[in-house]
């Protein structure tokens, strides 16, 4: 009987018409009136999904994000999914390809954070619309709203926190064998006073020739010299790219707080950074630093903080803080790096408003299940507590994070890789800036005249 039941119930909901869904369910976003896809399928393309398809056993909040995806569907007469659309190295191709020989289909593309800009900068992407979406409201991330801003319109969405990214480890033997107590740089990152004298003078105690050979055998500082030279320059307010007051992108890094700062980071690296070993491939660093022979690295949260990361097998305990800041009372600083979803510029005005409103109800936390920790995951696996109740969670707010906007006329390594920060060993940051600032203008004034 309960059988029977069911399916006549079932029944029920399959011939409910689409008006008289308009009452949404406790805890679910209001039903907007009068959006109705007819049927149509949406993609939402990204670079790891895989097809896409659910679990024959879902947790009871896979069961609730399922539901809720379903009302969407039955609500706005849509069939929108998430699937994988490329990998890492292709997905922004696709999207280009797309959009200059459109099929019909309905799609938005998640594109890993190097490509955005130049997907943006070359007419890719379309402005999303704020015709049925409040593109000021909390959710949306407002660091990366602001990097997707050009020009007045904002041309691609991220929601929540953004990850954190650059910041600077530490080795716990290392540095107690150095007499220095870890915990108390956790509590100057507290007070407001993990400053660059702080971490300079806890380098030069560290760095230290054990064996009176000549040669150190203990160093202070080693990691990612691209990653040092980014979160200092950042740290110290300056910038490589920033946009003018008539919305035109130009060449920043000769302004004092990007020059000093870069000339900081290459006294330290003088003074206290491990060698290269000779004949070593460019990312020797991941083995040296697991290696114990150095007390803070630089590098990116995701070889410490995640599942199967680099650092997993690493035999010393870590902890982890910000990367130091000039003067004590600053602003500790990380430079993000989101995927980014993008709308292709082959729809008309209201295909993409309705892309961007069904992506909205999309990317919302499944109702019930917006818990504010679930970021933490497995972290305390890795580390101290401390590590990811203070530091982790504090780069995750907006006002630690910035974004490099180099992306916009190429990645990092082509723009700013041979021509600057991989120069610097040789050359003052001037003279290198000097140099560079011919070709940096080129690449400006191609992006403007877009």
């Amino acid at each position: 009987m309960k059988k029977v039941l069911a399916l006549v119930l079932a029944a029920m909901l399959l011939s409910v018409s689409f008006a008289a869904l308009a009452e949404a369910p406790e805890g679910y976003p209001a039903v907007v009136e009068g959006i109705d896809f007819g049927g149509a399928e949406v993609q939402v393309l990204d670079y790891w999904s895989g097809e896409g398809a659910r679990v024959e056993n879902p947790t009871e909040e896979q069961a609730a994000q399922y539901a809720y995806r379903d009302w969407i569907n039955e609500t706005y007469n849509v069939n929108i999914h998430q699937l994988q659309g490329g990998d890492w190295g292709t997905c922004a191709e696709e999207m280009i390809n797309f959009t200059g020989t459109p099929d019909g289909s309905l799609r938005l593309y998640i594109i890993e954070p190097g490509k955005v800009g130049s997907l943006v900068a070359n007419g890719i992407a379309a402005p999303v619309s704020d015709k049925y979406v409040d593109l000021n409201a909390e959710k949306w991330n407002a660091a990366e709203k602001e990097f997707m801003t050009v020009g007045g319109k904002v041309y691609g969405l991220y929601a929540g926190n953004s990850e954190p990214r650059g910041c600077l480890y530490f080795n716990k033997r290392v540095l107690e064998e150095a007499g220095i107590d870890w915990n108390t740089i956790y509590d100057l990152q507290a007070e407001g006073k993990w400053t660059w004298a702080a971490f300079e003078e806890m380098l030069a105690k560290i760095t230290k020739d054990t064996d009176n050979d000549g040669v150190n055998d203990i160093y202070g500082l080693i990691g990612s010299g691209d990653d040092g030279y980014v979160l200092s320059v950042f740290s110290n307010g300056g910038c490589f790219f920033d946009f003018d007051e008539n919305g035109k992108i130009y060449p920043a890094m000769g302004s004092e707080e990007t020059l000093s700062a870069l000339a900081w980071f290459k006294d330290i690296q003088s003074k206290y950074w491990a060698p290269t070993p000779e004949g070593a491939n460019w990312d020797w660093y991941k083995d040296g630093w697991k290696q114990g022979y150095c007390g803070f690295y630089v590098y990116q949260t995701y070889g410490g903080f995640n599942d199967n990361s680099e650092m997993a097998d690493m035999a010393d305990d870590w902890g982890c803080v910000a990367w130091p800041v000039p003067n004590e009372g600053d602003t500790y600083i990380n430079v993000i790096s989101d995927n980014i979803t993008l709308i292709p510029a082959c729809y008309d005005e209201e295909t993409i408003a309705k892309l961007t409103f069904i992506y909205d109800l999309w990317s919302n936390p499944t109702p019930g299940y917006d818990d504010e920790d679930s970021w933490i995951g497995n972290k305390y696996n890795y580390t101290d507590d401390r590590a990811v109740d203070e530091t982790y969670a504090m780069l995750r707010q907006p006002e630690h994070c910035r974004i490099n906007k180099v992306t916009y006329l190429g990645t990092q390594n082509d723009v700013l890789g041979s021509s600057l920060l991989w120069a610097l060993g040789g050359s003052t940051p001037a003279e290198l800036v000097e140099a560079g600032m011919p070709a940096w203008q080129a690449l400006c004034d191609t992006f403007n005249n877009k």
